[in-house]
């Protein structure tokens, strides 16, 4: 039963992205089986969360004028370690976090169904809010940083083939990479709708979606 569990375990932590997880895993209700004449079935009743998983025993009738079948429950409790990303420093809200700003280390992830696993994955994105030094990274916590804030001067982009023209103008909204959002042409004062492509830079939305620098 207890393999069954790490078996489990290991399925869920493989769908997570969960790396070099590592599983404990005890029997919260032990109770003596009687002896069964076949090989006993087991089944997973519930295993949402790893603190509180639910199995059942069952064994299979022999038949006969005498039924021997029986069923019995279980609740295991395990916990989850993995290696996750990690704040190596204190992050303020908005703060765009760096390579030198995120660390790895083996945590208990048991009650985290969203804890990041590797720097690259953190490296880029903008905290939400303040995170404290040593705090396990969640994607939670995270979105895309602002490349556009509004009432920022922005680069009007355009480019076609060989030709690029280029103009200042205005933000009216915020926006992450490829998002989009409303820009006032400061040269002749119309408000159009741009794609963000790059901090500070905007382009037509009619033109083909460029590459992320």
């Amino acid at each position: 039963m207890e393999q069954a569990a790490r078996e489990q375990l290991a399925r869920q932590a493989e769908t997570a992205g969960l790396a070099e997880p590592q599983f404990t895993v005890n029997v919260a209700t032990p109770r003596a089986a009687p002896p069964c004449a076949k090989p006993v079935n087991i089944e997973a009743v519930d295993t949402r969360t790893p603190a509180r998983m639910r199995f059942a025993v069952l064994c299979p009738d022999a038949g006969g004028w005498r039924s021997s079948g029986w069923r019995y429950e279980y609740v295991l409790r395990a916990s989850v370690s993995a290696l996750v990303a990690v704040t190596a420093a204190p992050v303020a809200a908005g703060q765009m976090l760096t390579a030198q700003d995120v660390t790895l280390e083996r945590r208990d992830v048991t009650t985290l169904s969203d804890a990041i696993s590797s720097a690259d994955a953190a490296t880029g994105q903008a905290s939400r809010r303040s995170l404290r030094a040593g705090e396990v990274l969640r994607q939670a916590q995270l979105s895309a940083p602002l490349l556009v804030k509004r009432g920022e001067p922005v680069v009007m982009l355009a480019r076609f083939e060989a030709i690029e023209i280029s103009t200042s103008g205005e933000a009216l909204d915020a926006g992450a990479f490829n998002a989009l959002v409303r820009v006032r042409n400061l040269a002749n004062g119309r408000v159009v709708r741009m794609r963000v492509i790059a901090a500070g830079t905007v382009e037509p939305v009619e033109i083909p979606r460029s590459a992320q620098p």
